[in-house]
């Protein structure tokens, strides 16, 4: 058996950004959704929430329809994500309602749920970002998006 050398800092230098920021992203999405899901929670379904809830993302905690929640998310959904189907279960948890126009709202037990979902937070990048100080991650948040810039995208 061998074992693969560790890369220089020269032949690292000449990898493809694309590779490594997709393993990079796979990883670490994988990572977070399998924490999530030992908690009994889904990354979409806590998405939901936030985007319904006036105490995270919404503005004013007025109600919205699944279409205008994935067009709030597009940037940050997956393909495989069903946010019809997570509304539906934050609906049996009683987390969410829905009124006669098809728009979810947020109830007080969906609130509750989403604060206690979201102190689990903390944790979770904690454990992504252990042995990376802080000078070395926002290093690295600038390269990527210098390399956005380069590459005619925006950065929000």
């Amino acid at each position: 058996m061998t074992t693969q050398q560790p890369l220089s800092d020269t032949e690292l230098a000449a990898q493809p950004a694309a590779y490594w920021t997709g393993l990079a992203y796979e990883a670490v999405i994988a990572f977070t959704r399998a924490r999530q899901a030992e908690l009994g929670f889904t990354q979409p379904g806590y998405w939901l929430l936030r985007n319904l809830s006036k105490n995270d993302l919404s503005a004013d905690g007025r109600g919205m329809t699944v279409a205008e929640l994935q067009q709030a998310m597009s940037s940050y959904l997956r393909p495989e994500d069903d946010l019809a189907a997570e509304a539906e279960d934050l609906l049996r948890r009683g987390w969410l309602t829905r009124d006669g126009d098809g728009r979810l709202w947020i109830t007080p037990a969906g609130d509750e749920a989403r604060a206690g979902l979201k102190r689990h937070a903390p944790a979770i990048r904690d454990r992504i970002h252990q042995g990376i100080d802080d000078a070395d991650y926002i290093t690295t948040v600038k390269v990527l998006q210098q390399m956005i810039r380069n590459t005619g995208g925006t950065v929000r």
